[in-house]
């Protein structure tokens, strides 16, 4: 028959008490979660694989029409460079895969390879609708997290920053793969209508390069580009007008399940 020691006993009691603590703290996360998703406000999302010789005449045309976004340099486009976090069995890739209904996906997010101003983001999906939830971080804050240091994240009073360190915590999200591409971005108020094309996908090749300038790519953009159309309610007669292309067509389009391919 086993004996059991005071220490055995001190050691019981001590994942008693951590397990205790990581309960109350998943509890305040998730009330946190609760509470920020009140003000949810889910959008519309098209999206169509373009050829390069209808992405010139689109281009041609929607420049005739709607104005580029104001973080557009000369050329009216910016890069885009993301990080995408996933778990150990592939959670996110698998739902976008099989056309799960609800789905969301984690990412960091900069521009234009602007270190001073990086996003921490969350993509929510449902029924073919979405939002989009953003908060700031720091460059030091993301190295952290590229390197396992998560606990500065649960006591943050952001609450992304508590659910990304639960789904840390609880489902082994990690960061798993990098993302980027040239977009050229049109903006219309009435409907609020985004019209985005991304060109030259390509994705890196090691997660912790993510802030790297200079990194080990691959080029994954398959000769296409790819129109995104995001707006509320309502998507106005000459905003429809102006994208219809005849070539084009309504796609799933992932550029983080392209990406994931070429690993």
């Amino acid at each position: 028959m086993m004996t059991v020691t005071p220490i055995m006993i001190a050691e019981i009691q001590i994942t008693v008490i951590q397990h205790m603590i990581m309960t109350r703290d998943m509890i305040v996360i998730q009330n946190m979660i609760i509470r920020n998703k009140l003000d949810v406000k889910l959008r519309h999302e098209l999206k169509y694989t373009l050829s390069k010789a209808d992405d010139y005449i689109l281009h041609q045309r929607l420049c005739k029409v709607f104005l580029h976004d104001k973080n557009s340099n000369e050329n009216g486009s910016y890069r885009v460079n993301s990080l995408y976090f996933d778990t150990p069995y592939d959670k996110a890739l698998r739902q976008k895969i099989d056309g799960v209904n609800c789905r969301e996906k984690f990412r960091l997010r900069y521009y234009n390879n602007d270190l001073s101003y990086i996003r921490l983001e969350k993509k929510y999906k449902k029924n073919g609708l979405c939002k989009k939830y953003s908060a700031r971080i720091t460059k030091e804050q993301v190295e952290m997290i590229l390197h396992g240091n998560i606990d500065f994240l649960l006591h943050e009073k952001e609450p992304l920053f508590n659910e990304l360190y639960s789904k840390m915590k609880g489902q082994l999200l990690l960061p798993k793969t990098i993302v980027y591409y040239d977009r050229e971005a049109f903006v219309y108020d009435p409907g609020n209508v985004r019209i985005t094309i991304d060109r030259n996908l390509h994705t890196g090749l090691n997660s912790l390069n993510f802030l790297q300038k200079n990194i080990c790519q691959a080029d994954v953009s398959e000769e296409v580009s790819i129109l995104e159309i995001k707006y509320d309610e309502f998507l106005p007669e000459i905003v429809e007008l102006a994208v219809q292309v005849p070539n084009s067509r309504l796609t799933a389009f992932s550029k983080y399940a392209v990406c994931r391919k070429y690993e």
